[in-house]
């Protein structure tokens, strides 16, 4: 069966490493992925070409593909555009909610190669393999009411921090069985010492914890676990919590690997299908220098490969086609290191290619 895979490079950098990854998704095609691969615009690009950040036209094309992979929207030329519905992070939050793309897959492995590419010591990172869950469809950033209104005399913001049951079980069930298939640990995450919303969300994960017993569940409150994540981080497998503190805690989680440009994502909905992009945003000051890593992208493509397509064998080939060109020596500006060969954005594609040729 032939697959549909849309790719959708966004702005800035987003061009440069989509094209590398599509190079790689190219590859793969001759290798045995019956799969056709279309374009699309998103973001500031589809703004600047047809006034909105996500046309009618991308979000059909999204809605018929199996799966999607996105390069990174927004970047400074859009921040003056005043309609804050028109801004490229909207086409992002756009698709995730109109293909309910609820649930956010973003892992943080230190690849032994980089250790020293951390911040932290190697003995606290040596080893990290972490996958955080993160809800990415309500919680406080699409919870109403919202805005900012007049009230006795001065200009008051206010959001709204929601969940039901019924969209804690589901991210919940995503986490469960993520930890069931890797070492058998999960750990919520919620502020159930002061937030009525969390202490839903701790009720809700105890209850499914019945159903699988071969998973051991824990609890932490947020401040305890960021403290965490840089104190201990190899305690942690599978980390479950809601929309605002998986945005925070899979970044700082992201960092101790030595970089963002390394780390990819995966965010899907209840039908499999899912939308695949790097952790990192556009960096619109590297942007047409062929600077960028690209194998966060190429990374997310194994992922799609994995969780949306049944092609775990391919996913495995394009890691260990990453695992090959860190092994030897080479390294994109982010992650360069004394007695590294620094190589550019095109050049990163072209020894993933050759190592997985």
């Amino acid at each position: 069966m032939t697959r549909r895979i849309l790719v959708l490079p966004g702005d800035g950098i987003g061009p440069e490493i989509t094209a590398q990854a599509t190079r790689v998704l190219e590859a793969c095609q001759t290798l045995g992925l019956d799969a056709e691969i279309e374009q699309g615009l998103v973001g500031g690009s589809a703004y600047d070409a047809h006034g909105v950040p996500l046309p009618d036209e991308t979000l059909d094309k999204a809605r018929s593909a199996d799966a999607i992979l996105l390069g990174a929207v927004g970047g400074p030329k859009w921040d003056r555009i005043e309609d804050l519905s028109k801004r490229p992070e909207k086409g992002l939050l756009g698709l995730r909610k109109e293909l309910g793309l609820f649930g956010n897959l973003r892992p943080a492995i230190l690849y032994p190669q980089l250790a020293e590419a951390s911040t932290l010591k190697p003995e606290v990172v040596s080893g990290l393999d972490i996958m955080i869950v993160r809800e990415l469809t309500g919680g406080i950033y699409f919870g109403q009411p919202r805005g900012i209104e007049e009230r006795d005399g001065q200009r008051v913001g206010f959001n709204t921090y929601v969940y039901s049951e019924s969209e804690i079980e589901r991210i919940g069930r995503v986490a469960f069985e993520m930890a069931r298939k890797r070492n058998g640990k999960l750990c919520s995450v919620d502020k159930a010492n002061v937030l009525e919303v969390t202490i839903l969300w701790r009720e809700v994960m105890d209850r499914l914890a019945a159903e699988y017993p071969d998973v051991e569940l824990s609890h932490m409150y947020v401040d305890n676990a960021a403290m965490q994540l840089v104190r201990a981080p190899r305690q942690f497998d599978v980390v479950v919590t809601g929309n605002m503190f998986g945005d925070i805690l899979s970044d700082a989680a992201a960092m101790l690997t030595g970089s963002i440009g390394m780390l990819p994502s995966a965010s899907l909905n209840e039908r499999g299908q899912g939308m695949y992009e790097p952790c990192h945003g556009s960096a619109p000051d590297i942007a047409g220098q062929n600077l960028a890593n690209p194998l966060a992208t190429i990374l997310s493509v194994a992922m799609m490969l994995r969780y949306s397509l049944d092609e775990a064998d391919l996913a495995a080939r394009i890691e260990a086609a990453v695992g090959k060109v860190l092994d030897d020596g080479l390294r994109t500006a982010d992650i360069a290191s004394e007695g590294k060969r620094r190589v550019s954005t095109s050049e990163m594609g072209d020894a993933v290619l050759a190592a997985l040729s």
